[in-house]
């Protein structure tokens, strides 16, 4: 049953009595909301007593009995293998920051019917209400027997890297950040085309990263795993450098991976010569900084809803321009990864989302477009109905190859 039956919209301003309520009759996004974006439904019918005892008692304790002597049936029985549980404490939501768990609840069923609409996997939105690093991890262990993956959404870094690795150290289904790991998968697999768009192997590029946050470290780690040039990244301070002596235990290790011609100074220093731009921070970088930049640069800037990078200024100097609004062309969007991602990992009941499944993804998202690049078309557009199906069975085919697939 549809959301819209269960709670059904009106076209009048329901809270009567509080000055600050919505009017849905004058703006289109509270009024999709009302009554949230998705529903619960059933896929056996319970037409009557018979299918009752099937679906319910006495039926049910058959299986609940085959499962408790073979727990893989789990798998087989129920929905645990087709559902993921999409985790937050609502500390880091889209471009809008630390707005607390019921806040998030929107953006998460969001998620939630991506999962759905782009996977065919279903998903439950989760908000927490703690930010306590070791309470988040010992409540999602807890729930982990329902669900067949974890995807972890809009945690504030660094917390968000320690959660996502004891989680993953601790559970036997694949536990994915998408902050960090879907904008990683996109970003690669758009830069590899318009690498190949303008006569160039990732070998031959120099990156430069402005963000050291969970979508900037995860990026750079999959640009060094693709074999990129070199690659820097940049906080608000200039060059994460192995001498300077502030960095966090995250971005130590950063510095220690990244940065091969010793870059140090501000973002705009290391821009000069730099083959690539990626934003993934906000802010605004100067134009003069942009134009230092080697000739056919690629520029990936991805603050939302302003790129760090203007797509009229990043033209004039750009062969391939990116951002992370869909009013642009080139649009780096998670959706394009996290659910094939997930339908694949999850076909196999792998017990983990590994390096080699991430590449595997972004190779496969690539070479969707591969025959059909531009200027303005190095990523597949989020609708186009190859992309799931290919992204899943590369990931499916890795997980297999690494030994993390249990069929």
């Amino acid at each position: 049953m549809a959301a819209e039956i269960v709670n059904p919209r009106s076209d009048s301003n329901t809270g009567a009595g509080t000055d600050s309520a919505p009017d849905d009759a004058f703006d289109p996004a509270f009024a999709l909301h009302r009554g949230g974006k998705m529903a619960i439904q059933a896929t056996v019918p319970v037409r009557d007593k018979d299918d009752l005892s099937l679906a319910y008692t006495p039926g049910v304790a058959k299986v609940c009995s085959a499962i408790a002597d073979q727990p893989e049936l789990v798998h087989d029985y129920t929905w645990k293998s087709q559902v993921v549980a999409v985790v937050t404490d609502g500390t880091a939501v889209l471009g809008l920051g630390d707005i607390g768990p019921e806040a998030s609840l929107p953006v998460m069923e969001g998620k939630a019917i991506l999962f759905k609409q782009f996977g065919g996997v279903d998903a439950v939105p989760i908000a927490l209400g703690t930010t306590d690093t070791d309470e988040i991890i010992e409540t999602v262990v807890r729930m982990a027997p329902s669900f067949g993956g974890v995807n972890l959404e809009d945690i504030s870094a660094p917390r968000c890297f320690e959660i996502e690795r004891r989680l993953q150290e601790r559970l036997d289904i694949p536990v994915f950040h998408d902050d960090q790991h879907g904008t990683a998968v996109v970003t690669l697999a758009a830069l590899r085309n318009a690498a190949k768009l303008t006569d160039r192997s990732l070998g031959q590029l120099r990156a430069v990263i402005s963000g050291a946050g969970a979508a900037g470290v995860a990026i750079a780690k999959i640009l060094i795993e693709a074999g990129i040039g070199d690659v820097a990244v940049c906080d608000r301070k200039g060059v994460v450098a192995t001498d300077r002596g502030d960095l966090t235990d995250v971005k130590r290790e950063v510095a220690g991976f990244t940065n091969k011609g010793r870059l140090t100074g501000s973002l705009e220093d290391a821009l000069d010569g730099a083959d690539v731009f990626i934003g993934v921070s906000g802010g605004t970088v100067p134009e003069e900084a942009v134009a230092k930049m080697a000739k056919d640069s690629l520029i990936f800037a991805m603050a939302n809803p302003t790129p760090e990078i203007h797509p009229e200024v990043a033209h004039k100097y750009a062969a391939v321009v990116a951002t992370g609004r869909s009013d642009y062309p080139n649009q780096i969007n998670n959706v394009l990864a996290f659910p094939g991602i997930f339908a694949g990992a999850m076909q196999v009941r792998a017990t983990r989302i590994t390096e080699g499944m991430k590449l595997a993804a972004a190779e496969a998202l690539s070479a969707v477009v591969a025959d059909e690049l531009s200027a303005d078309r190095v990523i597949p557009s989020p609708f186009d109905e190859r992309v799931a199906p290919a992204v899943s069975a590369a990931v499916a085919a890795a997980a297999r190859a690494e030994g993390v697939a249990r069929r």
